[in-house]
């Protein structure tokens, strides 16, 4: 044991004078002892695996999370909870608000949207101060309309403050998303969206999780659960033919059952992808028809080449068309025939959903009307 005066909770969250233990084990633990008391408590603890919050399960969630195996959402939490408090916790926090201090504080959505991360919100909540109760009027994929109020959160006001920002940050950012996705989704029918790996670093299974609140599907999570046969992979190889074969040998040689795509950008490539397959076992899956919605010049698209491309195919594949997708474009291009329909812009130009927690909501639902935003 040593004893630290100087440092303070990395949360920010606790007295100033306190004892910290560390564990010997793989993993990193904190527990704490407070002046005049006889026991330590545990406040941290880091490690790849982690405990669950009894009060939130995956299975309990409106719309679960894709998987990954080797994804961290526990860390990323708490790596965000740190990046916040550095190396003195919040000062401000510490200074202003009492310690006992109990308050109720209100989600409240300044524009319309769906809204997204209330599972989330609720983890890191519980990261924060297990003792904090949450209640929400809204669940994930819900719409929200702005200045109606959709969830509290009762406790310290110390801990409330501290994880306010994290909450906000995650929420807004996946409410964003999962807005634009159920536009697109809706306007795409009676082809599937889809997101892309242009994620933000770090958050690609939140950002993909934010699609699927909003009503789209999952494109692969990462470089690892589908083969995907791109222009540089088909360059390399030496052609669309050679890239499919050395594919098919590569998955038969490991006894791999993974799905496969391969990128076409011209007619030519279409049908040179189709002659290999009526030649060949394979294990393709599905064509990209890529950039073959053209642009015009009023804003408006022509999808006549795309068309002519989902005819070759007649079924055999599932089709996929990217580029030239935006909300203005994406009704269009799902009258083609397309089985799915894949935009980057998603998540890599998401905008942010506007949502504040507020301790006082009557005096911030004045300010937000006198400023449109309420």
């Amino acid at each position: 044991m040593f004893d630290i005066m100087a440092m303070n909770s990395r949360l920010g969250c606790l007295p100033q004078a306190f004892h910290i233990t560390t564990s010997s084990k793989q993993f990193l633990s904190y527990s704490i002892k407070l002046q005049g008391q006889s026991q330590f408590r545990r406040v941290v603890k880091m490690s790849a695996t982690e405990t669950t919050n009894p009060r939130v399960s995956f299975e309990s969630f409106a719309i679960k999370p894709p998987t990954h195996p080797t994804y961290d959402l526990k860390g990323i939490i708490k790596l965000a909870l740190a990046e916040d408090a550095g190396d003195h916790g919040d000062i401000t926090c510490m200074a202003t608000i009492p310690f006992d201090m109990e308050v109720e504080a209100y989600f409240l959505a300044k524009e319309d949207g769906i809204i997204a991360g209330i599972a989330l919100a609720e983890m890191i909540f519980y990261e924060v101060d297990p003792s904090l109760k949450v209640e929400w009027s809204k669940k994930d994929g819900d719409g929200i309309r702005k200045g109606v109020q959709f969830g509290k959160v009762h406790g310290r006001a110390h801990n409330i403050v501290v994880a306010e920002r994290v909450v906000l940050n995650f929420m807004q950012r996946m409410s964003g998303i999962a807005t634009l996705t159920k536009a697109m989704a809706d306007a795409a029918y009676p082809a599937y969206i889809l997101e892309t790996r242009k994620t933000a670093p770090c958050l690609r299974l939140l950002d993909k999780w934010a699609v699927l609140i909003g009503g789209g599907r999952n494109h692969r999570m990462g470089l690892f659960d589908m083969v995907m046969i791109k222009d540089n992979h088909i360059s390399a190889a030496g052609g669309v033919t050679n890239a499919l074969k050395a594919v098919d040998m590569y998955l038969e040689q490991r006894n791999l059952k993974v799905e496969v795509e391969v990128e076409t950008r011209t007619l030519e490539e279409v049908k040179e992808v189709l002659h290999y397959a009526s030649q060949t076992k394979t294990s393709l899956t599905r064509i990209m028809l890529d950039n073959m919605v053209l642009p015009l010049p009023n804003g408006d698209v022509d999808i006549s080449m795309l068309k002519e491309a989902v005819q070759l195919v007649n079924g055999k594949f599932e089709t996929e068309a990217s580029g030239n997708v935006t909300l203005d474009t994406v009704h269009k291009i799902g009258q083609s025939g397309v089985t799915y329909i894949s935009s980057g812009s998603l998540t890599h130009s998401v905008k942010a959903l506007d949502i504040s927690l507020k301790i006082d909501t009557e005096l911030a639902l004045k300010v937000g009307r006198r400023t449109g935003r309420a």
